[in-house]
């Protein structure tokens, strides 16, 4: 017991001295404290701002009527009558749409084709046209979702009056075309607000994407400079255990993040009036297995980093990926198996589901069951894989040398002058 006990003090000083060496080291570099702090801190502000109208009603648009018939004249009556849109011009042809258009007057243009009423009248597939300013989704939205809503009501109607013709009572008709009778009832977006559902997915990815970013530029910062990210110190009391040293470099991050964690994912959105509707202790735990998973994948990956303007690159391609591969935007049912299985490699695949469960859905830690399982397998693995890739870098610098003498001879024996070709890629 006595052992054990100084094993552990010795095992706690040692991942004290390793989480407060990474401290300074995080401290010391502007770069990650800018990502970090202010990036941290902003990112979730900028993009409320950015969509804080997330309803838009009364969308103007012009229509333009070539068929004019009692047909066309009911169906843009009923645009005009939703609150999607408003039919704000009624023009002669095409081209007087667009210049409406092009003079943001108008945000959406309906056309009727000539023979639309002809169609109906002969009981043929009969269309019109949609086009939307696509300078904002929610134009896009408001046009489509208008068009569709009518357009639902005028197929109903078409197929009462068709089967009236056939002989059918109105009683009949209507259980042909309304066989079963449904109620449309959306609880946690009723006013189809599109930041509802993107914004606070969002909060969660912008945790995950600036910890990783930020360790990351470290990281390419220390290999530039000819110190590795992953080297082990052998100065510790207790050896050079690489579990306490992962975990001591690991508690550094994880600190800072809960404490951005926090910010990001509950004084944002109550400043915002986004929906918090989950117990608070729920959410925090959750967020809790969050940043330690979101802590141990940035460690793993960062060890591929080794300049450190990569990890703009890597900001431009990444961010959208792991956005789309939230299941926000699009059903995770619907992924290709390739998709739905590379999902599984971040954090905010489990992350961002959970926290719509549990803060937008008002759900407990029951209902996220299978994102929290996913995340806390996800920190095992990555764990180990932190603690491997550490590993094979720090034996990779312990055998440099040796390393390099045997490049050099096998550049060697196929006739290349290694020296040669560094002094040509550096332009000398």
């Amino acid at each position: 017991m006595g052992k054990f006990k100084s094993y552990l003090k010795i095992w706690c000083a040692d991942f004290w001295h390793i989480l407060n060496h990474e401290l300074r080291q995080v401290l010391h570099d502007g770069g990650v404290m800018l990502i970090f702090v202010v990036a941290g801190l902003l990112y979730p502000l900028l993009y409320n701002l950015v969509y804080l109208n997330g309803i838009v009603h009364e969308t103007p648009i012009a229509v333009v009527d070539n068929a004019d018939c009692s047909d066309t004249h009911r169906i843009i009556r009923e645009l005009d009558a939703t609150k999607e849109v408003s039919v704000a011009y009624k023009c002669m042809n095409m081209e007087e749409a667009k210049r409406l258009m092009q003079e943001r007057k108008v945000k959406g243009i309906i056309m009727f084709p000539s023979d639309f009423g002809k169609k109906l009248a002969h009981m043929e597939t009969a269309t019109f046209s949609a086009y939307a300013d696509m300078s904002s989704f929610l134009y896009y939205k408001n046009v489509m979702s208008a068009a569709n809503f009518v357009m639902l009501h005028e197929v109903g109607e078409i197929q009462m009056v068709r089967y009236s013709s056939m002989g059918m009572t109105d009683q009949a008709a209507f259980e042909s075309t309304k066989p079963i009778l449904y109620d449309d009832n959306n609880p946690y977006n009723r006013s189809f607000s599109y930041s509802y559902f993107l914004v606070s997915a969002i909060l969660l990815i912008i945790i995950q994407q600036t910890m990783f970013y930020g360790m990351s530029l470290l990281a390419g910062t220390q290999r530039e400079q000819n110190r590795s990210f992953a080297s082990i110190p052998y100065d510790l009391q207790g050896g050079s255990g690489v579990g306490r040293i992962v975990l001591g470099r690991a508690g550094a991050y994880w600190l800072i993040y809960m404490a951005i964690g926090t910010y990001i994912a509950f004084i944002v959105p109550a400043i915002f009036g986004l929906p918090q509707r989950g117990d608070f202790k729920d959410v925090f735990a959750m967020l809790a297995f969050f940043v330690t998973d979101c802590v141990l994948f940035s460690m793993t990956w960062s060890t591929l980093i080794t300049r450190r303007e990569s990890v703009f690159v890597l900001f431009l391609a990444m961010s959208p990926v792991c956005l789309f591969l939230s299941g926000c935007s699009w059903p995770t049912c619907a992924f290709p198996k390739f998709w739905k299985l590379f999902s599984y490699l971040f954090p905010s695949t489990f992350g961002c589901q959970a926290y719509l469960n549990m803060s937008v859905a008002g759900g407990d830690m029951s209902e996220a069951t299978v994102q929290m399982s996913g995340m806390i397998l996800q920190t095992i693995i990555y764990f180990f894989t932190a603690s491997m890739c550490m590993l094979g870098e720090n034996w990779v610098i312990r055998h440099k040398e040796r390393i390099k003498e045997i490049r050099d001879a096998n550049a060697r024996k196929l006739g290349i002058d290694r020296a040669e070709d560094a002094r040509i890629i550096a332009g000398e």
